[in-house]
């Protein structure tokens, strides 16, 4: 389809969803599904305008999803105001390593003993599978930086930290598959994919985070410099984390979302040590713009340019109206990167061979891998049941997964085998996409009330 079409068809499904968006977090349907719909009907099931498929196309949906991943990430970050030195992180923290690390025992085992693949096949596959997904779990994320339900911070940073920490275990599997060197007894794979890529991914993003954070509010508050374009400075400080992770070999996608977290840890201390705690969304209203329920802002007066600026400068709220403008940048981006991203998923069913995904695994994941590892993830832990028994559920599957299978299949993976991956990894998407799509609106809801 020429672009003229493609634009009309694009520019049509955003306006209806943005028309429509107040409807749908009414009613048991997410905006997932619908992008997902789309996608089918525009592969060759239906209208032929698209003909995906992921062994010819893989490396353009790398891309794409690596992209979409790493806004995710850097908003998710953001969202979490707490400090490091907060309890409420040994949750997240316990669900990202240990509950992780079970699902990769697990789906292991399943793979090797139950479907057949080779033991890097398996592993390959667990990698692929085990992190949630930050793109399509918004709505069981924190909805502002104030927001401090547990279930949510739990989930939000689960997603924010597994996706980075994921690669491991994708790098072991390519490795054994004999497409990536791991090194005599896995020596290099231990030492370089997991403690260098991961420790320094870590500090990369929180430094860059903190110093680009002090800097610019330091140019605002001392000299009314830098002011305004903060979605430049917000696709900036990605991109040159990312992209500084990736050139010393560390995990990009760890960074910028401890890039995300740094910098609203920096204005949090920052504000306090102004002699006022506030909210990017508190000190974005205190200089004329007023917050609502979700995190977003509305003007109760529209503020002029003047009145911005002086928002931006002022000593005490210039921190929290940096993080307000880059979060809120950031999850619009976020969303125009899951419509993308979703509707090349749908794009990509018509290819895929079904007969090689048995649904009894995507059941068995679902329902008993990811409950099993949240319960021994969060043994002991000050989560409630009732919480516990939602993050067993929400379980999000989605765009990471696809990243990691186009990364595998970009690296080598191909043949029957790429088949294979694609077929289950696709299946458990999808029906992550559908049946968490379902569920969401009803169970938070009962969640809300009940807590």
């Amino acid at each position: 389809m020429e672009i003229a079409g493609w634009s009309a068809l694009v520019g049509t499904l955003l306006i209806v969803m943005a028309l429509a968006g107040t409807v749908l977090a009414r009613i048991p349907l997410s905006t997932s599904m619908l992008y997902l719909a789309v996608g089918v009907a525009l592969s060759p099931v239906w209208l032929g305008m698209a003909d995906f498929d992921l062994t010819r196309h893989a490396p353009a949906i790398e891309l794409l999803t690596e992209v979409v991943v790493v806004v995710s990430l850097f908003s998710a970050g953001l969202k979490l105001s707490a400090g490091l030195d907060n309890r409420r992180w040994i949750p997240p923290l316990r669900l990202a390593l240990t509950s992780m690390l079970v699902t990769v025992a697990a789906v292991t085992t399943i793979g090797v003993f139950l479907l057949g693949l080779p033991v890097g096949a398996a592993i390959l596959l667990a990698g692929i599978l085990a992190p949630t997904d930050p793109v399509l779990a918004s709505d069981v994320q924190v909805a502002s930086p104030d927001d401090r339900d547990q279930l949510r911070f739990a989930l939000t940073g689960e997603g924010g930290l597994n996706d980075g920490a994921a690669f491991p275990i994708v790098m072991l599997g390519l490795g054994l598959l004999g497409l990536h060197e791991i090194g005599p007894l896995a020596s290099r794979w231990l030492l370089i994919d997991v403690l260098w890529a991961a420790i320094a991914g870590l500090f990369i993003g929180a430094t860059l985070g903190a110093l680009v954070g002090k800097l610019v509010i330091y140019l605002r508050r001392t000299h009314g410099e830098a002011v305004g374009l903060d979605n430049f400075l917000a696709l900036g400080l990605i991109g040159l984390t990312y992209g500084a992770a990736i050139l010393l070999h560390a995990y990009g996608f760890l960074a910028v979302f401890a890039a995300g977290v740094a910098l609203r840890f920096m204005e949090r201390r920052t504000s306090r040590a102004a002699g006022l705690a506030v909210s990017a969304q508190t000190g974005v209203a205190e200089a004329g713009v007023a917050p609502r329920a979700g995190g977003a802002a509305v003007t109760a007066a529209a503020p002029t340019a003047a009145e911005l600026e002086s928002a931006a400068t002022d000593p005490i709220h210039a921190p929290a109206f940096l993080a307000h403008a880059m979060l809120s940048y950031s999850e619009q981006l976020d969303r125009i990167g899951e419509v993308a991203a979703v509707v090349v998923i749908g794009a990509l069913l018509w290819a895929i061979d079904f007969s090689l995904a048995p649904w009894w695994f995507v059941a068995l994941l679902l329902l008993l891998v990811r409950p099993m590892a949240v319960l021994i993830g969060l043994a002991g832990s000050r989560i409630s049941t009732p919480q516990q028994r939602l993050i067993a559920w929400f379980g999000i599957r989605g765009v990471g997964s696809l990243y990691y299978l186009s990364y595998a299949i970009n690296r080598g993976v191909s043949g029957e085998l790429a088949n294979t991956l694609t077929a289950l990894t696709l299946t458990v998407v999808v029906t992550s996409i559908v049946v968490h799509g379902i569920s969401v609106t009803p169970l938070m809801r009962y969640y809300e009330r009940a807590g």
